[in-house]
């Protein structure tokens, strides 16, 4: 298992059998900005004010793939139609080359689904804003 899932899991099991399922969900999402930090970081920030190499990924959920102004996306995600749903940004933390050939991003794939789970919670709890009308 992944370190970072490792110790994310281990966040997530310490938490009182009593809790909540919004202390779990908190638990999922802190677990997230870490791994977030770890593994995406280094090339996306969460929003424009931070420097990134790639997009900025707060309000990712939903929004159509290749849609954030003033990126120079590949041709192949600008062309491709997606709209980023958990199922599709899963795919691409798995295997971004293979999920988009063409694609200008490059990363060592998470396989671990964990750690795709952490960082998806994170991710949909960045997303503040309905994207269905720019996901065309």
């Amino acid at each position: 298992m992944h370190r970072f899932a490792l110790i994310a899991a281990a966040s997530f099991y310490a938490v009182p059998a009593i809790a909540s399922e919004t202390t779990f969900q908190q638990v999922k999402i802190d677990a997230g900005e870490t791994l977030f930090e770890a593994e995406c970081r280094r090339c996306h920030a969460v929003d424009a004010t931070g420097d990134s190499y790639g997009p900025p990924l707060e309000n990712i959920v939903g929004r159509g793939a290749g849609t954030y102004e003033n990126y120079d996306y590949s041709i192949a995600l600008e062309a491709s139609g997606i709209v980023w749903t958990e199922a599709a940004l899963r795919a691409w933390m798995e295997d971004n080359a293979g999920f988009m050939p063409g694609t200008k991003m490059r990363h060592v794939g998470i396989a671990d689904r964990t750690v795709q789970d952490f960082i998806l919670a994170y991710l949909v709890s960045i997303t503040t804003q309905d994207n269905s009308a720019i996901s065309e």
